[in-house]
């Protein structure tokens, strides 16, 4: 059995040949303290987050795209596997990964060794540009040059791919979680409310916006007022919500405006011709498209399913797992 599992720091989605995206769970891990044991997983764990009692932790067990607490993630690999073999359960199956392009060796010996620990026969590495470009419709074999931008919840990856592999890339630890944070912190500072996690994402879900709108949508959010301590209703529109997010934009475009910079003449030319692919979960904050274009001078497209990206791009490498072990994999 071949499972590929594109393991997020926001959301981890597992995809099977032949069925697709079989499950898609926020990666949230909550631990009883007392009797040091798994109580939950995926959305049951993420709807404990902000209201736990003391005996109750609530992980997120990756931090950045990497792993932050090994045997946390051990246990969440082997949730989703157990999950998804079903009546396949005495097979171990073999694993595809995604981990960030910049991962140091370290970072990628955890993932192997959290792979091997929770079941799996043997674990295949993968880049993440590589899968979203794969999962993104990309011919990544083709001699011409292909920029994907993939925003995710710990990570922003933007790569140059030609012929297969990346040509040049950098990773920046600026992404949803960044501009969820910078969200609850405007909140905090504009309307003196403090705001939960899950608000924060529904705020950025909902009516989040990279570039001002004429008519902004507007959603009526509650928090904690933080002079009275008492609960509090406060309207907040979207052209609030673009304005707290900025920074962490000019971040990502600053990040793209240097990968470009060190990309060889003939494949910029490409880029320019073909624009650039926004993939990842973060990408689907309203206008970003058009905001990164408008920033750089580049066409940009946002990808088909953006969020998907990665898990499809898994499921190509193991429809045809011998013919990339040779180029993109790093194998244990």
């Amino acid at each position: 059995m071949k499972i590929g599992i594109d393991l997020g720091t926001r959301n981890s989605l597992v995809f099977i040949p032949k069925k697709g995206v079989v499950l898609q769970e926020p990666s949230v891990v909550a631990v009883d303290l007392d009797e040091n044991k798994i109580l939950a997983v995926g959305h049951a764990a993420n709807e404990m987050i902000g209201r736990t009692p003391d005996t109750i932790r609530v992980y997120r067990p990756l931090k950045d795209g990497v792993i932050a607490d090994f045997v946390v993630t051990q246990a969440m690999i082997r949730y989703f596997i157990n999950k998804v073999s079903g009546r396949f359960h005495f097979f171990k199956p073999e694993l595809v990964i995604s981990v960030p392009a910049g991962i140091t060796s370290t970072e990628r010996r955890a993932v192997i060794e959290a792979g091997m620990n929770a079941g799996a026969k043997a674990v295949y590495l993968c880049k993440e540009p590589i899968l979203s470009a794969i999962g993104a419709g990309i011919p990544i074999h083709s001699c011409s040059g292909n920029m994907i931008v993939d925003i995710g919840g710990g990570t922003t990856e933007v790569a140059v791919i030609s012929l297969g592999g990346i040509v040049n890339f950098q990773s920046l630890r600026v992404a949803g979680d960044k501009m969820d944070a910078a969200i609850a912190d405007y909140v905090k500072r504009k309307h003196n409310l403090a705001i939960g996690d899950q608000t924060t994402e529904d705020i950025k879900m909902n009516i989040g916006t990279a570039i001002p709108e004429k008519d902004p949508k507007a959603m009526e959010i509650r928090g904690r007022d933080l002079v009275t301590g008492l609960p509090r209703n406060v309207r907040i529109n979207a052209n609030e919500i673009s304005d707290a997010v900025q920074d962490s934009l000019a971040e990502i475009t600053q990040t793209i405006k240097s990968v470009l910079r060190d990309t060889p003449p003939e494949l910029s030319a490409d880029i320019m011709d073909k624009g650039m692919v926004l993939a990842g979960g973060s990408s689907l904050l309203a206008n970003l498209a058009d905001f990164v274009s408008g920033a750089i001078g580049v066409p940009c497209v946002l990808a088909d399913d953006a969020l998907l990206c990665v898990a499809r791009g898994t499921g190509a490498v193991l429809e045809n797992l011998d013919f990339y072990k040779k180029s993109i994999m790093v194998k244990k």
